[in-house]
């Protein structure tokens, strides 16, 4: 009976984790692998990389070498022109030459009337000062006391009072004599009463008692006859009534701008003025009228001329003054002055 073989023992079978794990292990590999091929094209792409680096360093010039002697060179030269202009450049004149100092003296009694700026200098008078007192006895005709001497303008106080025993002057001028206009070169001065018939003055003078007059009729000469009135208010008010198209009231004078100011010229226009009740101040063609008429009309502007203009182009003409106040920007009291100007055709 043939003998017995050993039993050879079996490999232990792998787990089902490594068996779960190699799928996923050939995924990676063939996703994130090289082929031959591709290993190949990397290599040869990075060596051309290195080569594209490398190249400028490659085919650049050599540079020459600096030698900086003939550039030290080149500045020294320079270096010694400049030292030379230098040194012989010409010397001009001075534009203040300096002056020697003057020599003082001895203090005495002098008239400073006869004194000249070298004079006051010799004197402990400083140079600029001694010039303004010359100029200041030029202008005054001569000093004629102390008290003009002292008023000099930066005379120090103690150089006054150094001076002040030897000027053969006063100390104080003499007091003014009193003015008499009786009897002068132009003769004696007749007596007359202030504003007298005789009275030849610039402006006339204004009547006292005036008249009433027709506001729109009046004209710039009339109204400078009220009491405050002059050609520039007058002028503004002639200028205001023909914008206006006329007044239909008194009150209407407060609305001038050069009176607003002024309520008491104000009172004084409507007390000697008057507007006539037969009329009719210059028609405003609300339907008809072209924008640069509406807007120089003082009530209206040129903000509610245009929207008037808008208005009527969108919704017809207006058929009546009241239609107005559909446009929201007229208020009522704009609405109300302009009403007797206002006529539809």
């Amino acid at each position: 009976m043939p003998a017995s073989r050993p039993a050879v023992p079996q490999p232990a079978s792998p787990p089902r984790r490594r068996k779960a794990a190699r799928p996923i292990q050939r995924a990676i590999r063939r996703y994130f692998g090289f082929s031959r091929r591709e290993t190949s094209g990397f290599v040869v792409l990075l060596l051309l990389m290195l080569l594209w680096l490398g190249l400028p360093y490659l085919l650049r010039p050599a540079l020459p070498t600096y030698n900086p002697a003939p550039d030290q060179q080149q500045l020294n030269t320079w270096a010694a022109e400049l030292a030379a202009r230098r040194t012989t450049r010409p010397t001009y004149a001075s534009r203040y030459p300096r002056r020697a100092p003057v020599t003082r003296v001895a203090l005495a009694p002098f008239d400073p009337n006869q004194l000249t700026e070298t004079d006051w200098e010799a004197r402990g008078v400083p140079r600029y000062v001694a010039r303004r007192m010359i100029n200041y006895r030029t202008v005054i005709g001569g000093f004629r006391a102390k008290e003009q001497i002292r008023r000099t303008y930066g005379l120090d106080d103690a150089i006054y009072t150094r001076l002040a025993p030897y000027i053969l002057l006063p100390d104080q001028l003499p007091p003014r004599e009193a003015r008499t206009y009786a009897d002068n070169r132009f003769g004696t001065t007749p007596e007359r009463k202030p504003f007298g018939p005789n009275d030849k003055s610039r402006f006339p003078r204004k009547p006292t008692r005036l008249a009433a007059f027709d506001l729109n009729a009046a004209d710039t000469t009339q109204l400078m006859q009220i009491r405050g009135i002059g050609r520039g208010y007058a002028r503004r008010i002639v200028e205001y009534r023909q914008r206006l198209g006329g007044f239909h009231s008194k009150e209407q004078t407060a609305e001038i701008y050069a009176l607003r100011d002024a309520p008491d010229l104000v009172d004084s226009l409507r007390k000697y003025t008057f507007v006539a009740p037969s009329f009719t101040p210059t028609p405003l063609d609300l339907n008809n009228a072209s924008f640069e008429v509406l807007q120089a009309h003082p009530y209206m502007g040129k903000r509610l001329a245009r929207v008037v203009v808008a208005f009527r182009q969108q919704h017809g003409p207006f058929r009546q003054p009241s239609d107005l106040r559909q446009i929201r920007i007229l208020d009522q009291a704009t609405y109300d002055k302009l009403v007797p100007y206002l006529v539809l055709k």
